[in-house]
C-alpha cells in the first residue's frame, strides 16, 4: 500500500513511503555509486575556485563583476546536477527508447552550427550563440548520442539473447550512425571533438565485443583519413600551427608555442604546495589565455601546486575506475556499452587536456570534464554521470 508521499522507479525495487525507502536495501540512495557522485561534486567545487582565480582581475572578460564567472560555473554545475538527476529519474533503459528522437536534435543542432547562426569562438566554429551572454556548443551533446545510439544498436540482438557478439552488418550500421555527426563536426572544423568521438566509437567497439578487425581496420582508416586532412588542407591554419607546436615547441614561442610554453611556466612555478590561490604570478598576471576553460589545469598546477594538481587526477582517476566497475559488474550488454563509452570520453578527454598544459600532447581546445567552466561541456558531463548510475541502479541486486 502506499501513500502520498511514495514514489517509485522502474526497475529501483518495490515502493515504500518516507525514512523507510530512503533506509531501504535496494532504495535508489543505497544503490548510487556515491565515490563517483562525490568525486564529480568535488572536482566543480575545485573547478569553482580555479575559475574565479583565473577571471576575477579579467575585466575585459567580467564585465567589471570579479564573480561573474564563478556565478556561472556554480549555476553551470547546478543545472548540470539537476539534469543528472532527471537522466538517473529516467533511466539509461527509456533513454534508449528515445535515441532516434535524441539522434535526430543533436544531428539537426550541429547542422544549425554551420548556418549563419553558429559563431565562431576561440578559433572554433562550432557555437550557437543564444543571447544573453550564453551560448550552445551540440558537439558536446553529440558525445552523449554517439554512446547512446551506437550501444542500441550493438546490444540488441545480444541482450534479446540472438546473438553472442554484434554481427559485421550491425557494427557497419553502427559506424555509420557515427560518421554523420563525426563528419559534420569535422566541417566546422572542431578538430578536438572529433579526436574525442573518435576515441568513444573505439571504446564502444571494443566493449561490445566486435571483431578486433573491425577495430584495427577503424584505427588504419583513422590513420590514413588524419593523412588525407592534412594533404588536402582541410583543417584551419591556426589548428595546423597547433600541431606543428606541439611537434616543436621552439617554432615560434611569442605565436603558436606561447600558450604551451607559458602553461608549463605555469606549472612549474608552482612547486609542492602552489603559491595559493589566487597568489600566481602567471594567473594574476595574465600570461596564459582561456585558464578559465582548456588552460584551467595551469591554474591548478601553480595556485596549488603538485599536491592539488595531484588532487584533481586522483579524483578523475576515481571516477573513471568506478566507471569501470560498474561497465564490469552490469548483467546487459547495453548498459556496459554506454559506461565503456563514457569511460573512452572522460580519459581521453582528460588526459588530452592535462596533457597539452605539459606540453606532451597538441592544443586541441578540450576542456577539463567538471573542472572547466563552459555550459555545454558541464551539462554533458554530468548528463553522462546520470548515465552510469542509472546503470548501476537498475543492475540486479546480486551484482
Amino acid at each position: 500500500m502506499t501513500g502520498a508521499n511514495s514514489f517509485s522507479v522502474s526497475g529501483y525495487g518495490p515502493q515504500r513511503t518516507g525514512w523507510a525507502r530512503l533506509f531501504a536495501r535496494d532504495s535508489l540512495a543505497r544503490r548510487l555509486d556515491w565515490p563517483i557522485l562525490l568525486c564529480a561534486v568535488a572536482l566543480s567545487a575545485i573547478g569553482a575556485a580555479l575559475v574565479y582565480s583565473a577571471t576575477r582581475n579579467r575585466t575585459e572578460l567580467n564585465q567589471g563583476d570579479p564573480y561573474y564567472f564563478l556565478v556561472r560555473h556554480l549555476l553551470n554545475t547546478g543545472i548540470g546536477f539537476a539534469l543528472m538527476i532527471g537522466t538517473v529519474w529516467l533511466g539509461h533503459r527509456t533513454l534508449r527508447t528515445a535515441v532516434p528522437i535524441l539522434y535526430g536534435i543533436s544531428v539537426f543542432l550541429i547542422l544549425l552550427v554551420l548556418t549563419p547562426l553558429g559563431a565562431t569562438i576561440n578559433g572554433a566554429h562550432a557555437w550557437i550563440v543564444l543571447g544573453g551572454g550564453f551560448s550552445l556548443q551540440p558537439s558536446e551533446f553529440v558525445k552523449i548520442t554517439i554512446i547512446l545510439g551506437m550501444a542500441m544498436l550493438l546490444a540488441a540482438r545480444v541482450d534479446a539473447g540472438d546473438s553472442q557478439f554484434p554481427d559485421h552488418r550491425t557494427v557497419l550500421q553502427a559506424l555509420g550512425l557515427a560518421a554523420v555527426p563525426i563528419l559534420i563536426v569535422m566541417l566546422m572544423p572542431d578538430l578536438g571533438s572529433v579526436m574525442v568521438m573518435v576515441i568513444i566509437v573505439l571504446g564502444v567497439l571494443l566493449a561490445s565485443g566486435a571483431s578486433n578487425r573491425w577495430v584495427l581496420g577503424l584505427i588504419g582508416t583513422g590513420a590514413i583519413g588524419a593523412i588525407a586532412v592534412w594533404q588536402l588542407k582541410i583543417l584551419d591554419e591556426y589548428q595546423i600551427n597547433r600541431f606543428a607546436a606541439f611537434a616543436n615547441p621552439e617554432l615560434d614561442p611569442a605565436g603558436v608555442g606561447y600558450n604551451t610554453n607559458q602553461a608549463r611556466i605555469a606549472i612549474g612555478s608552482g612547486g609542492l604546495f602552489g603559491t595559493g590561490l589566487g597568489k600566481g604570478s602567471q594567473t594574476t598576471g595574465q600570461f596564459v589565455p582561456e585558464q578559465q576553460t582548456d588552460f584551467v589545469f595551469t591554474v591548478a598546477g601553480e595556485e596549488l601546486g603538485f599536491i592539488g594538481a595531484g588532487l584533481i587526477i586522483l579524483l578523475l582517476g576515481i571516477v573513471l575506475w568506478r566507471a569501470c566497475r560498474i561497465a564490469r559488474e552490469t548483467t546487459e550488454l547495453y548498459g556496459t556499452i554506454v559506461a565503456a563509452g563514457i569511460i573512452a570520453w572522460f580519459a581521453f578527454q582528460s588526459f588530452e587536456n592535462i596533457g597539452m598544459t605539459l606540453g606532451i600532447m597538441p592544443v586541441a581546445g578540450l576542456p577539463l570534464p567538471f573542472v572547466s567552466y563552459g555550459g555545454s561541456s558541464m551539462f554533458a558531463v554530468w548528463v553522462a554521470v546520470g548515465l552510469l548510475q542509472s546503470i548501476r541502479v537498475q543492475r540486479p541486486m546480486s551484482a
